[in-house]
C-alpha cells in the first residue's frame, strides 16, 4: 500500500536525550534502548471515515518518537496497517450503499493527505489487511497445528478461534481484570455469545464465509481474517518478535494489543511481543469522549477546509499530555492559533536569545515521556523574550526554528 510524502528532518547541534516511555504492561516509565534500527508498530485505521482529532493526536504522538529517534542518531523502521476489511467497514458501506473497496480506498487517500498536511513522518511499510490475507492465512494454519487454535463447534460455520490460555501469559499487556475484560470485549468487536467457543473471550482468527460478505479462498475454507490476527502477522512479518514499540490508542490495549501479543507471543514461542506498549488518551468534545457513535467527531480534513493551518492543529494537540484524555474546543485551538503567529514572528527576527539551552530542554521534556506541555513552555518563554528585543544573536532565530522543526514537526 502506497505511504504519503516525508518531509526533511533537520540535523540540529547538541547532545540528544535517551527516550523515555510509560510502559502500559508494567505501569512504569521506562527507557527505550533501541538497537542501530529503532523498530515501531502503531495501529493504523479502519478507513471508513478518517482522520479524526482523535486518530490525529495518536499518530501525532507516535511522530514524536520517530522524530526523537531520529534525532538520537537511529535509523527508524516504523510499521502502521490499515484494517481494509473488518465489520465496522462493512457495516458503514452497506448503511451508506457504498462500496465497500472504494470507501475504504477513498477514506485511505484522505487519511494520506491528512497526515502529509500534518508533517506526520510516513512508516516505511505503509499494508493493508486485504494485501496481507495470505500472511495472515499461513498464521492461522500454524497456530491451529500447534494448539493454540481451534474450530468452533459450528457445523455450517467452523471459524477459526484462539485459545487465550495457551501462552499462560495472557492479560498482562493490559493489566484488566476479567471484569473488565468481559466488559470491553462485548464493546470493543468481540463475540462473547457465540456459541461453539470453548471460552466467551476466545477471540476471531478467521471468519468462513457467510452470503453476502466478501470472502477469499484459502486452506482454512473460504472465509476473511479477524481483526487482532492481521497486526500480529504484519508485525511479525516486517518486524520480528521484541521490537521497540507497540502503540495506538488507550482504547487499543484490550482488547486488540492483547490479543496482538498472544497471537504472536503463541505463533512464536517468544515472550513480549513488544519492549514497550504505548498508549495514547483519548480526545473530546463537549465534555464527552469523541467518537464514531456519538457522532461528535471533528475531522482534520474538515479543519483544514475551514483554514486551519495544521501546523496550529499539532500545537493544539501538544498543548495536553499524550496519555490524558483530553477535551478538543474552540479555545484551545484558539491558543494554537496565536502561539504559532508568536512562534513565526519571532523567528522572523534579525536576532534573538542565545537557543542553546532553550533547545536542550526541548529535548529533555519531550525525551521524558513526550512532555509536550513543557516542551512548549520552553519554546514559549525563548519567544516572549525574543519578542522583547532580548538578544543579539543572528542565528538563533534560524536555530530555534530547525529545532522545533525536527523535535515537534512545526515549520515556522
Amino acid at each position: 500500500m502506497q505511504t504519503w510524502s516525508s518531509v526533511a528532518v533537520p540535523r540540529i547541534p547538541g547532545t540528544p536525550r535517551p527516550l523515555r516511555l510509560h510502559d502500559t504492561a508494567t505501569g512504569q516509565l521506562r527507557p527505550t534502548a533501541p538497537g542501530r534500527v529503532a523498530r515501531m508498530y502503531v495501529c493504523g485505521i479502519t478507513p471508513y471515515d478518517a482522520t479524526h482529532l482523535g486518530h490525529a493526536a495518536t499518530y501525532l504522538a507516535f511522530d514524536l518518537v520517530h522524530r526523537l529517534w531520529l534525532d538520537a542518531g537511529h535509523e527508524v523502521h516504523y510499521v502502521q496497517n490499515v484494517t481494509d476489511i473488518d465489520d465496522p467497514l462493512l457495516e458503514r458501506a452497506e448503511r451508506d450503499q457504498d462500496d465497500w473497496v472504494v470507501l475504504g480506498m477513498r477514506e485511505t487517500a484522505l487519511f494520506r493527505e491528512d497526515m502529509e498536511a500534518l508533517r506526520v513522518l510516513p512508516p516505511r511499510d505503509f499494508v493493508g489487511a486485504v494485501e496481507t490475507i495470505p500472511e495472515i492465512v499461513e498464521v492461522i494454519g500454524k497456530l491451529l497445528a500447534s494448539g493454540a487454535a481451534y474450530r468452533a463447534d459450528d457445523p455450517e460455520y467452523p471459524d477459526v478461534y484462539f485459545d487465550r490460555s495457551f501462552t499462560g501469559h495472557f492479560g498482562y499487556e493490559s493489566n484488566y481484570d476479567a471484569e473488565t475484560m468481559a466488559r470491553f470485549f462485548a464493546e470493543r468487536g468481540g463475540d462473547p455469545e457465540r456459541k461453539g467457543k470453548r471460552d466467551p473471550l476466545d477471540a476471531l482468527l478467521w471468519r468462513m464465509a457467510r452470503p453476502g460478505e466478501p470472502s477469499w479462498e484459502s486452506e482454512l475454507g473460504e472465509g476473511r481474517p479477524g481483526w487482532h490476527i492481521e497486526c500480529s502477522a504484519i508485525a511479525l512479518g516486517r518486524l520480528g518478535m521484541g521490537f521497540d514499540v507497540q502503540g495506538g490508542g488507550s482504547d487499543l490495549a484490550f482488547p486488540h494489543h492483547e490479543y496482538s501479543a498472544a497471537h504472536a507471543e503463541a505463533l512464536a514461542g517468544e515472550h513480549p511481543f513488544a519492549r514497550h506498549y504505548v498508549h495514547a488518551g483519548m480526545i473530546g468534545l463537549d465534555g464527552e469522549k469523541m467518537s464514531k457513535s456519538k457522532g461528535n467527531l471533528v475531522f482534520v480534513s474538515r479543519l483544514r477546509a475551514d483554514g486551519v493551518d495544521p501546523a496550529a492543529i499539532r500545537l493544539a494537540l501538544f498543548a495536553g499530555h499524550y496519555r490524558a484524555d483530553r477535551a478538543w474546543t474552540g479555545a484551545l485551538l484558539d491558543e494554537a492559533r496565536e502561539r504559532l503567529a508568536r512562534w513565526r514572528e519571532a523567528v522572523s527576527l534579525e536576532a534573538g536569545p542565545a537557543v542553546e539551552d532553550t533547545v536542550a530542554r526541548l529535548r529533555d521534556h519531550l525525551a521524558d515521556d513526550l512532555d509536550t506541555p513543557k516542551a512548549l513552555a520552553a519554546v514559549d518563554a525563548w519567544v516572549t523574550e525574543a519578542l522583547g528585543r532580548r538578544g543579539t544573536d543572528a542565528e538563533a532565530p534560524a536555530r530555534l526554528r530547525a529545532a522545533v522543526d525536527a523535535l515537534l514537526g512545526v515549520a515556522l
